[in-house]
Formats: C-alpha cells, sequence, structure tokens
C-alpha cells in the first residue's frame, strides 16, 4: 500500500460507498459536484492502494439460519506459553467471526453468532474447550444491539500497513 493522507473527496466518495456501493461514478460525481473521471480515478487509486475493498455485507439472519442470533462475545482465558497457537485455533472455528489476543481480562476474544443457548453452550464445550491450552471461556451474550456500523471498516491483519 502507498503512505497517503485522504483528502475530504476521497472522504466523501468513501461515505456514499457506504451507504450503497451500488451508486454509480455519475452519481456520486453529482452528488458531489465532480467530474464522473474524476470519481472513477480516485475509487480505482483507493481500491489499488488497499485503502477501500467493495464487498458484499450479508444479513447475519442469513448466514446463520435464525431469525434472531444472539451475538455472544467469549472471554477465553489460556496458556500464554501457547496463545498465539490456541488463538489461531479458534480463529479457525466456523462459528467464530471474529478473534484476537488481548490485554486485560481475557488472553482471547472471540465473537460469535448462535441461533439458541444450547447451541452456544455445545460450541463453546465442545469445540473450544477442547482446543489445548484453554483454561475457561466467559461467555457474554449482546441482548440488545444499540449501534452497529459495519461501514466502520475492515480491522488491519497481521502484517498490513495501518498508515491510513
Amino acid at each position: 500500500m502507498v503512505d497517503r493522507i485522504l483528502d475530504d473527496v476521497d472522504r466523501q466518495i468513501i461515505e456514499h460507498l457506504s451507504k450503497d456501493a451500488r451508486l454509480s461514478n455519475r452519481e456520486i460525481a453529482d452528488e458531489l459536484g465532480l467530474v464522473e473521471g474524476t470519481v472513477r480515478g480516485r475509487i480505482k487509486r483507493l481500491q489499488a492502494d488497499n485503502v477501500i475493498k467493495i464487498m458484499a455485507i450479508a444479513d447475519t439472519r442469513v448466514m446463520t439460519g435464525h431469525e434472531n442470533p444472539m451475538m455472544a462475545y467469549l472471554g477465553i482465558h489460556a496458556n500464554l506459553d501457547s496463545l498465539r497457537e490456541t488463538a489461531e485455533e479458534i480463529a479457525q472455528l466456523s462459528f467464530v467471526r471474529f478473534a484476537a489476543t488481548m490485554l486485560g481480562r481475557y488472553e482471547i476474544l472471540a465473537i460469535s453468532f448462535f441461533g439458541s443457548n444450547d447451541e452456544m453452550i455445545e460450541c463453546v464445550n465442545k469445540d473450544i474447550m477442547a482446543i489445548p491450552g484453554v483454561k475457561h471461556v466467559d461467555t457474554k451474550l449482546a441482548i440488545k444491539n444499540v449501534k452497529y456500523d459495519y461501514r466502520w471498516g475492515r480491522i488491519i491483519g497481521q502484517g498490513e500497513s495501518s498508515k491510513i
């Protein structure tokens, strides 16, 4: 990725695309008072520099097969001597949507969606607790989402630059 600073035009284009990635370059240009070619060029450069990636956001109800999936935060206590391996194994579980090593109360945090308490208990007991290095799992359920903005962006992965 090229080190660069986003200007106001880049930010406005990103804001429009984050609301509706199906907008045409012409529609964005008209909204911002720009020429279509300027918007097209900016979008291509933002994509080439890995600043944006245009992708589909799936509905968790469809993906989980449940009308009201429960979001669970799984605080995992693990042995420090094998923390990386344990975290990587947890991240590979099909029901885990987010996993990170942490400083603080837990060594690993995983976020998942479940259709029922029974499904969550089975996944925690059968899958997570069976992983070598896992000592204990604290589960917390989100009971009502107050705000979830999928547009905030992807989390920079290991080996990727975070200079933007």
